[in-house]
């Protein structure tokens, strides 16, 4: 985590296209006008990773209710993301940061050039496209729910009139 400078809150989120599956792509922008997280981890079939994307999972209706999409990204291909989810019944997109390898995550500061994959780092992202909140786990540690819920909490209670 040493090396990790996760872009900052107050951040323009870069804008990215990447394979949903082998034959869909997705980008940010299909998604301006509502609040994204990101979840970036570093490889499908890992234990923590696949702890921490099943418990997204069983409280995606939690990040729904607050309107927000949830895309998680590593740096796996496509197919072996289609694998992954299907094994797990994953009901969001894994996106696949695979060629060029790791391009997503660079942009986003949270590359591990060190071993080749991602941190397992977190980003809120309002509808205005702006980094709300990051924050980067160390990479054994499953981050769990608690700080994305906080953060769509406060760019939910930000776009309340008072």
């Amino acid at each position: 985590m040493a090396d990790a400078h996760p872009l900052p809150a107050g951040t323009q989120a870069p804008d990215f296209r990447l394979q949903r599956a082998p034959d869909q792509t997705v980008s940010l922008g299909d998604y301006r006008g509502q609040p994204v997280i990101l979840a970036f981890y570093p490889a499908d079939w890992s234990p923590v990773c696949g702890d921490q994307m099943a418990l997204y999972n069983e409280v995606l209706s939690e990040f729904e209710g607050y309107g927000a999409k949830l895309l998680g990204i590593s740096v796996d291909g496509a197919w072996c993301h289609r694998a992954f989810a299907d094994e797990r019944k994953l009901h969001f997109p894994l996106l696949a940061d695979f060629e060029p390898k790791g391009a997503v995550a660079r942009r986003y500061g949270v590359y591990r050039d060190s071993d080749g994959c991602s941190e397992r780092a977190l980003f809120v992202i309002d509808g205005d496209g702006i980094i709300r909140w990051s924050y980067v786990s160390p990479i054994d540690v499953n981050p769990g729910a608690d700080g994305i819920l906080r953060a769509l909490d406060a760019v939910a209670s930000e776009g309340t009139p008072a």
